[in-house]
């Protein structure tokens, strides 16, 4: 079965900092942007000031593009039909406010060479000061473990998983850190480090008092009970998708998938928020495909 995807927590200054992306082999499976500090960015979990909100669609169709910032710099974040519930919330937010992001990663290259970095959300909360400062201070460990990994493979002649993995380092990022250092080649670790000072710095009152004088206090939400709620989320979909698949298998040889993609847009899903789920009920054991370019239930 495969694993929910971490959501991780970053800061802006590394992961706009990433140009390498990973694309998942096959249609169902996960891409990735690998930072230079090793991190494989799947999913998201960001908390800072939410600074700026246009609507570049329309009233029917809202695209809201929104920034949102950290001690380190800014995350830009993109919501539109096809994620219902973040794009409902950020409609109802009047900038300036802290807000929390649980989304997945997006990528853009306008030409060869170049990527750009963005978030797609999919859960989107009000938070307050105490919260965005529990998660700048967890980003920090964070990210120390990272360039304690990326330190320890700049010091072999050639890194490998196992060799990180010897040394303490989970295999997850260890992986990460080994495509890193052939990809980014050599990272300038004393960068990160001054990040995370000016990060744990920025938590000093007298560094941010002017700017969060009018901000406004809402009632908090841990990161904890955001997890809770994205996976009921996740409970929630495969349900529906399941009575879609059921619906649609007209003469019980399973349901057309064109057709699952096309009535899965009034769910708000799009293709590939769908495929996502029905991978999970794939893995369950729940549908299966009686043949190619069909589902049915079990």
């Amino acid at each position: 079965m495969i694993s929910r995807e971490v959501a991780w927590r970053v800061f802006a200054g590394e992961y706009n900092s990433s140009n390498y992306e990973i694309k998942g082999e096959g249609e169902r499976a996960p891409s990735y942007i690998v930072t230079p500090l090793g991190a494989m960015i799947n999913r998201v979990f960001l908390v800072g000031v939410l600074t700026d909100l246009d609507n570049i669609g329309t009233g029917e169709e809202p695209l809201w593009r929104a920034r949102l910032t950290d001690p380190t710099g800014t995350f830009y974040v993109s919501s539109g039909q096809y994620q219902p519930e973040a794009t409902a919330t950020l409609a109802k937010i009047e900038p300036p406010a802290f807000i929390a992001v649980v989304g997945k990663t997006r990528t853009y290259s306008p030409e060869e060479g170049t990527v750009y970095v963005s978030i797609r959300p999919e859960k989107v909360t009000i938070v307050d000061a105490g919260i965005r400062d529990y998660w700048v201070l967890e980003t920090c460990r964070s990210t120390l473990r990272r360039i304690e990994a990326m330190a320890d493979a700049k010091e072999m002649a050639a890194p490998t998983v196992d060799e990180l993995v010897k040394l303490g380092h989970d295999r997850l990022l260890s992986e990460g850190v080994v495509k890193a250092c052939e990809h980014y080649k050599d990272v300038d670790l004393s960068r990160y480090r001054a990040m995370v000072i000016d990060a744990l710095r920025y938590l000093l009152p007298e560094y941010r008092r002017d700017q969060e004088a009018e901000m406004p206090r809402e009632m908090a939400t841990s990161p904890e009970e955001i997890e809770e709620e994205e996976e009921a989320k996740e409970v929630d979909r495969e349900e529906q998708v399941l009575a879609l698949i059921t619906a649609l298998d007209k003469n019980g040889k399973g349901a057309p998938w064109d057709q699952i993609v096309d009535e899965v847009k009034s769910l708000g899903l799009d293709k590939t928020s769908l495929e996502e789920v029905t991978n999970a009920l794939l893995d369950k054991g729940m549908i299966y495909e009686p043949v190619l370019g069909r589902m049915k239930r079990i």
